[in-house]
């Protein structure tokens, strides 16, 4: 604990924003990615942040990307781009309940 603690003197919680999903839920159904938060946490009690960066590794980046969902969009771009490909090749013609006719 440290001798003047400041997130508490200014009323702010730079920890807490990672740490939301954990909280009460208004209708006490868990969130999105509270396993994956769980999961990571369990890993990282106790063992200091220098051996959780190596050892809760994966955990954490199944956190991110649950929270981001970076590589699923990214997967989504380049599957609308292969279509988008093949349409302009002539190779795919989409079905008529998929056009903006």
């Amino acid at each position: 604990m440290p001798f003047i603690d400041f997130q508490e003197l200014l009323g702010i919680d730079l920890d807490r924003w990672y740490l939301q999903l954990t909280g009460n839920q208004p209708y006490k159904q868990a969130a999105r990615c509270h396993a994956f938060e769980k999961e990571w946490l369990e890993c990282a009690e106790g063992i200091g942040e220098l051996r959780a960066k190596n050892e809760c590794k994966t955990e954490l980046e199944d956190l991110r990307e649950c929270m981001t969902m970076q590589k699923m969009n990214e997967r989504i771009r380049m599957i609308k781009e292969q279509k988008r490909k093949l349409i302009k090749e002539g190779k795919y013609t989409p079905p008529e309940h998929h056009c903006d006719k």
